[in-house]
Parts: structure tokens; sequence; C-alpha cells
């Protein structure tokens, strides 16, 4: 399944926000968006998981997800949303409990996504006994559990420290590479989106509009390895959006 973003504005009373957006997020691709403080990043993500609705515009779903899909747009967010009286397994099982899933076909998928995430040995163990980087992989494995057909990340990485955040980049790209799944990710932080973007979307400052649509054509398994070329890339988004984003930092944020 496609998303497609057509002509979205919108604003707050009398404040505009996004202005003539449009993209499209392919089925197997990452699409990152990034862009000054306030910029309206996580408001467009709200478009796309339908919480919220553009002033105008549209946020087309293209094809049809997958039969084995049980939530075709599913979330990750920053702050892990655990509940802390439930195990590892058992914050996972929550995603399944308003499906009509046979006990033993759902201890499958439970069990799949565990060994997906490297949580196997931690399915007993609950959220105070894990750590910020643990905590995030129960997030992802409760969202994969459901098989979504697009998942929606806002700044899933950012409430981790430095070591912890490349290892979960490691995870996810390990996970893409394997399953190849489609994903929009919203986040402040350029090495992520060189990292895992195929296609990145950089934002003005408010009203947001597009300033440069940037794709990086290295696999992701290889870009590690191609540290220059990486950096180079940050470099050039930096230089993009460097002034809008010192001019931003003194306005009110939409994000």
């Amino acid at each position: 399944m496609d998303l497609s973003l057509n002509n979205i504005h919108h604003q707050y009373g009398d404040v505009n926000i996004l202005s003539d957006i449009n993209f499209d997020i392919n089925s197997g691709e990452i699409v990152c968006i990034i862009g000054p403080s306030g910029c309206g990043k996580s408001t467009l993500l709200r478009f796309l998981g339908g919480l919220e609705r553009p002033t105008s515009g549209e946020v087309l779903q293209i094809g049809s997800p997958p039969d084995s899909c049980l939530n075709p747009l599913t979330y990750i967010f920053q702050d892990f949303a655990l509940l802390p009286w439930r195990s590892v397994e058992g914050n996972i099982s929550l995603a399944l409990e308003d499906h009509r899933i046979p006990a033993d076909q759902a201890s499958a998928i439970i069990n799949d996504v565990l060994a997906r995430t490297k949580l196997t040995d931690f399915r007993k163990a609950l959220p105070r006994q894990l750590s910020g980087g643990m905590k995030q992989r129960v997030a992802i494995a409760r969202a994969l559990c459901v098989n979504p057909a697009v998942l929606l990340m806002d700044e899933p990485l950012s409430a981790l420290d430095s070591q912890t955040r490349e290892l979960l980049m490691d995870d996810l790209v390990d996970l893409w590479t394997r399953e190849q799944f489609t994903a929009c990710y919203v986040t402040h932080n350029l090495a992520e989106a060189v990292r895992l973007g195929h296609k990145i979307v950089v934002l003005s400052r408010r009203p947001g509009t597009i300033r440069e649509i940037v794709e990086i054509d290295t696999p992701l398994a290889d870009r590690k390895k191609d540290i220059v070329a990486m950096e180079q890339k940050q470099e050039y988004l930096w230089n993009l959006m460097r002034d809008e984003a010192l001019a931003a930092d003194m306005e009110l944020t939409d994000d």
C-alpha cells in the first residue's frame, strides 16, 4: 500500500502551519521528514495516520494492505508508551487483543516478533527492568505484530543516548533488509535521516513547505561503510535548513 499527500494546506486559527505539501510514500521505502522546529512535521504524521484532517488537500491510500495486516497504519512514539504493569510479552499482546485471533495464532505472532526484535529472552521482564533501547524494541515489536502496511514513526529514537540510538538504527536497518517494510519517519536528527531514509523530505520553517526531496540511492546496509558520502549528505541537508532552523528556534513550535 502506498500513501500520497496531495496539496496539503493547514492552519490553526490564523496561523498557517503547512502549505502546498505534495509527496508520496511508496511501498517498501522509508521516507524521513526533517525541518526546523515548528514546521509541521508531526502534524503531517497525524494526517497520514488519520488522527487529524488538513484544512485542505487529501491523503490517499493507494492499493490494499497485505492480507495478514491487522492495522494498516501503526504508530511508534518516542516515549515508548508501555504499560508498566505488563511484561514485555504482555505489552506486545495488547496490540492483538482487539482482534479475534485464536490463542495459538497470537502466541505464534508474539514469538515471531520477539525473535525479530531480539527480545525472546526478555519476554517476562517488566518495563522498569529494561533500558531505554530495550523499551523501544518492545514498542517496535508491538507495532510489527499487527503487520502494518505503513509504520508512522514520530522521533522514535530521540529519547535515547547516542550509543543506544546507533544500535537501534542498526536493528531497523536489519529489519528492513529482511522485510522491506514501509515507513514515514519524523526526526530532528540528520544522521538518522541519512542512515535510514530512502527519501528525505526537507521542510521549510512555518508555514512548512517542501524545500527539497533528497533521495539516497546507497543501500541501507552499505551506508555505515560509506562514511564520507553520508557525512556529505548530512552537510547538504544542514545547509538546506541551517538559516531557517536558527530563525525557527525563536518561534513557538507545533511539533
